[in-house]
């Protein structure tokens, strides 16, 4: 054998483990760069849509899900909620939803599209406290003998109905403002897409 053809074997050699190590350093290189175009956790939570499973949701019970930092309230009303709704249309100052806090499809009495579940930002409209849930009609709510259930604000005494329509004369200006949902299935509610963008 001459020296010539075992120079060439070792090159030979040699450029094969260069290119090998050369593809894997590629690898290992582009793997981390690939996952960091996908959305982190907190990109995920800064605006991605949130699917809820409300099946197990019984009647007269809430859930809070996060949508973009804030608690998103899904309620589900029992038909004596949904009835109060027509005793507390005089009461409220915007009782048609005409204010754009909602998408037209919530520009209902009910603020949603199905009036069994209310989708609602859990936020005041005065000052961004959270509501505390006062759902048992009457004496018993502590809000007073008339009183039908909703929602009522700790910080000013804001008080809401069971759609997240705010009372007359109270200290927020609007009613709670209903994200951007849709239904993916009958008990499956996509909150933060609605189709429409």
């Amino acid at each position: 054998m001459s020296v010539d053809h075992k120079m060439d074997s070792s090159r030979r050699q040699l450029l094969v483990a260069t290119s090998a190590a050369g593809g894997v350093a590629a690898v290992a290189t582009a793997v981390p760069f690939v996952a960091s175009l996908t959305p982190s956790e907190r990109a995920k939570a800064a605006g991605a849509p949130v699917e809820v499973d409300v099946g197990k949701l019984a009647p007269g019970e809430m859930m809070t899900v996060e949508w973009r930092g804030k608690p998103v309230w899904i309620l589900r009303r029992t038909p004596e909620m949904l009835a109060s709704l027509d005793k507390t249309a005089g009461l409220v100052s915007d009782p048609e939803s005409e204010k754009p806090q909602q998408p037209e499809y919530a520009k209902n009495k009910f603020r949603s599209i199905k009036p069994e579940y209310l989708v609602t930002v859990g936020i005041c409209t005065h000052l961004g406290c959270s509501p505390s849930e006062k759902f048992k009609a009457g004496a018993e709510s502590g809000m007073g003998p008339d009183w039908v259930g909703g929602f009522l604000c700790p910080c000013h005494g804001s008080q809401f109905d069971l759609a997240g329509r705010v009372y007359k004369s109270m200290p927020a200006p609007d009613n709670l403002e209903v994200p951007p949902h849709k239904y993916l299935a009958d008990t499956t509610i996509i909150v933060g897409e609605d189709g429409k963008a």
